[in-house]
């Protein structure tokens, strides 16, 4: 049995992962699924100084008051920038971290550092033009389902401005293994293609190609929950 934590995707929640968790659980794993702080179920706590640092301690929570140890703990998408901040901070509870196409920020770096100029402009725009301290969410992948559309649509929510701004503040260089996931379609769509190639062949490292979107655990649950189902085995 494997005890998986996820660090979830930006303006989303644990309820993104609800068609995910019971392949995991049918497996025999755990699989914990917190919600950051202003986003889902905590969207009353929606504040302007939500950050980087407030989401990393969200799931540094879990790890300590369920008293986790040798986790597989992944970061999707935005939830790479707080993977890589909950493993810097309890690295002797963390047994390998998953990126799953996901940021991986060096020391030091914000995510807004590792986006195309387009996508910068995007981010901060829609913070001038809607509330003035939250970030709109972005597109969903051209093959999300009419069903699936009309699901996140009811959720997905803005977050704080300072999560993507925020530099992350590392204590010292990672040495755990990692995996990085890539979602190959529409890879030319999105800035994770990056992460990949940099990890390619890089000691301590594995890579793994998905044949899906952004998203998997929406658009191809099955097809995620199988792949993390080998990766758990080896």
């Amino acid at each position: 049995m494997a005890i998986i934590v996820l660090a979830h995707g930006g303006w989303s929640a644990a309820w993104a992962w609800k068609k995910v968790r019971p392949l995991i659980a049918a497996a025999g794993h755990q699989f914990f699924t917190p919600t950051y702080t202003g986003l889902g179920e905590r969207a009353h706590l929606a504040s302007p100084s939500n950050d980087l640092e407030t989401h990393i301690a969200d799931v540094l929570g879990v790890l300590k008051f369920e008293d986790l140890r040798n986790v597989q703990l992944i970061g999707h998408s935005y939830g790479g920038m707080v993977a890589t901040g909950v493993a810097d901070r309890a690295r002797d509870r963390i047994a390998r971290l998953i990126y799953l196409d996901a940021f991986v920020p060096a020391n030091g770096q914000a995510l807004i550092d590792l986006v195309p100029p387009a996508e910068r402009r995007r981010l901060l725009g829609s913070v001038e033009t809607g509330d003035g301290w939250r970030v709109t969410p972005n597109p969903t992948p051209p093959d999300t389902s009419a069903e699936d559309l009309e699901w996140i649509g009811k959720f997905r929510m803005p977050q704080s401005v300072k999560c993507f701004v925020q530099p992350l503040q590392l204590q010292a260089d990672l040495d755990l293994p990692r995996i990085y996931i890539h979602c190959t379609r529409y890879a030319d769509k999105k800035p994770f293609t990056q992460f990949a190639d940099r990890t390619k062949g890089q000691a301590g490292w594995e890579l793994y190609d998905l044949d899906a979107s952004h998203s998997p655990n929406v658009t191809a649950p099955s097809a995620l929950a199988e792949l993390m189902m080998q990766i758990l085995a080896r």
